[in-house]
């Protein structure tokens, strides 16, 4: 497959999968744009991959991993515009639901919260979450464990998104 071939089928996937991980469209498209250019340097190399978008995938996951090392940045917060039109239903209670998922999700340690998109929004076996992290397939299921023991405990308290509402 030729890089451009690559970019027009699996660019706005890419997108959408490094939404949820950085949970920032804006950072996310600036992630997405930094490896689809690491990759077209070395696509002699992503092509020859047994599955260039798994290969890329993982590319993503340690680009993000390295900004959040790099940077400790607060934990970055979507932003959605208001573009509800007279007349159309509400979707609040949605918009909130995402925004506090969005929230705890982003309190989570990078690795736990990588661990978290690759296993239930990729959809990927632990195995496979393992192998993009670059662990063992324990530490994969650990970092998932730990994940989703700290969003349960998050859950009993209230939510940040409700805070900025009130």
């Amino acid at each position: 497959m030729e890089y451009e071939q690559f970019v027009r089928e699996r660019q706005r996937a890419l997108f959408r999968f490094a939404v949820v991980l950085c949970g920032d469209p804006v950072l996310a498209e600036e992630l997405v744009q930094d490896v689809l250019a690491r990759a077209y340097e070395r696509w002699h190399l992503v092509a020859a991959a047994r599955d260039t978008n798994a290969y890329v995938r993982r590319m993503l996951v340690n680009e993000f991993l390295s900004w959040r090392r790099r940077s400790r940045r607060a934990a970055p917060v979507a932003h959605f515009a208001d573009d509800a039109l007279p007349g159309a239903p509400d979707h609040a209670d949605g918009r909130i639901d995402r925004i506090d998922l969005n929230d705890r999700l982003s309190a989570l340690p990078a690795k736990q919260r990588a661990a978290i998109v690759l296993r239930y929004y990729a959809g990927l076996s632990f195995a496979e979450v393992a192998q993009n992290l670059g662990c063992r397939e324990s530490s994969a299921r650990s970092q998932v464990t730990r994940a989703l023991a700290a969003l349960r405990i998050q859950m009993t308290t209230p939510s940040p998104a409700l805070d900025r509402e009130s």
